[in-house]
């Protein structure tokens, strides 16, 4: 943190042509050098309007914003130029503040400021990541909630229950004369509620990393049972080329959409089929069909309804079978086989027919029927560390059921504390810092 106090900046837009692009620079010399470089005094909580000079050139008209310290973004002096989105004015802008005496940000620096500021806690200096990242509307709003604050503030509620027992541990032990020891089924009982409220939370992890890094679904089967269509229906749009024709698609085609609020990256593969006169270009297509069933989260298993499942479908359902799978009935329009339906869900991509169940279901598939509605969401590392709290408190708790020496059970109940604090920033070191915020992009 040598250089924390340089003064810094970057560019905070996209660096392409568009209506707008702004430079950013935070520090204690962000407005001398801003001021250096704009025809007009800036004033704090205006919108300055002028033009940007270096050397008596013009070089765009801007709007400049400067917010004084601690009223900012960062908690510093912070200045914002707001010029024509050229790329090229941009990059000039940028390069005649870094000649006045700033630096170019490093990955994540501004936010990275706010932190060590006490702008925001850690927790809401990861949900602008997660907020930018969003792939979904709902995702958004849950990072929102996050940015405003929901997850710190659960967090906090636990970590005050757990200081509090670990307060009255401590006056106990330090002044046993005076303070009475708390009862071993006081902390069996109280640890125990507070450890239900962690593994709660916990148990969402899987559904909010699903909200945050979206899903893969492979479309496979035998050539002409529908792959391509149903890949059609379920984005509503005529993405794939769609013939009779066996062999049709021969390469590997991805396209997004949302499931209630999740997004699902769906893979259309090539036909399955082998010991046949197929081509080299088919073969390579079939050895990525191969290859997308095992990327996928889930798999669509298609068979043609009005044949059956045949032993060469039942040969591609035994490639799927350490994967998820749900098992799809094609062409239900057309006069359907009754045999080797059993499980398997009847949809037409041609009438539309359970197209929408065929959503559903894959949505139960990979969150789960019991999905609680949290306002917040939780990341990787923000579960390791409730992973962590929750191991500490399952130790106190068997300590206590053992009755051991509570300046032992202390030392769990203090653990965890530590634990929750790693969310919240709270308790902190500079490789949690820079696992998180290299993550960000330079304007941020």
């Amino acid at each position: 943190m040598s250089n924390f106090f340089e003064t810094i900046c970057a560019i905070s837009t996209p660096l392409s042509f568009g209506g707008i692009g702004i430079v950013r620079i935070s520090g204690e010399c962000a407005y001398e050098i801003a001021q250096k470089i704009f025809n007009k005094k800036i004033v704090e909580g205006k919108i300055n309007h002028g033009w940007v000079i270096h050397n008596n050139e013009k070089i765009d008209e801007a709007i400049v914003l400067y917010f004084k310290n601690p009223k900012s973004y960062t908690g510093e002096d912070v200045v914002e130029f707001q010029t024509h989105g050229s790329p090229v004015v941009i990059k000039k802008i940028l390069n005649i503040i870094i000649s006045l005496g700033a630096r170019l940000a490093d990955r994540g620096e501004f936010t990275k400021r706010a932190f060590l500021n006490g702008k925001l806690d850690l927790s809401e200096a990861e949900a602008v990541l997660d907020l930018i990242n969003s792939k979904t509307a709902k995702s958004a709003l849950k990072n929102a909630s996050n940015l405003s604050g929901a997850l710190s503030i659960k967090i906090n509620e636990i970590r005050e229950k757990i200081l509090e027992i670990a307060s009255r541990i401590t006056a106990s032990v330090d002044f046993p004369e005076d303070v009475a020891e708390v009862s071993y089924e006081y902390l069996i009982e109280t640890l125990g509620k507070i450890k239900d409220e962690i593994d709660q939370i916990l148990s969402n992890a899987n559904s909010h990393n699903i909200m945050r890094e979206g899903i893969k679904i492979a479309v496979v089967g035998r050539p002409n049972v529908g792959k391509s269509s149903l890949f059609n229906a379920l984005l509503n749009l005529e993405r794939a080329i769609v013939t009779d024709i066996a062999g049709t698609t021969r390469d590997i085609i991805t396209e997004s959409f949302e499931i209630d609020g999740v997004c699902a990256t769906l893979i259309d593969t090539a036909g399955i089929r082998e010991n046949e006169d197929i081509d080299k270009v088919e073969k390579i297509g079939i050895n990525q069909a191969k290859s997308a069933i095992e990327e996928a989260d889930i798999v669509l298993m298609l068979f043609d309804g009005s044949v059956g499942i045949t032993p060469k479908d039942e040969e591609i359902f035994e490639l799927c079978k350490e994967k998820r799978g749900i098992l799809v009935s094609t062409k239900s329009d057309i006069n359907l086989s009754a045999k080797n339906t059993t499980g398997a869900l009847l949809v037409s991509s041609k009438t539309g027919e359970n197209i929408n169940k065929l959503k559903e279901i894959i949505f139960k598939e990979v969150m789960g029927t019991n999905v609680e509605n949290t306002d917040f969401t939780t990341n990787q590392r923000q579960q390791e560390s409730l992973k962590n709290a929750s191991c500490f408190l399952n130790n106190a708790i068997s300590a206590s059921r053992a009755c051991e020496l509570q300046d032992l059970i202390l030392i769990d109940v203090k653990s965890a504390l530590i634990s929750l604090g790693e969310i919240t920033g709270e308790v902190v070191n500079d490789e949690i810092l820079n696992g998180i915020f290299d993550k960000f992009c330079i304007g941020k």
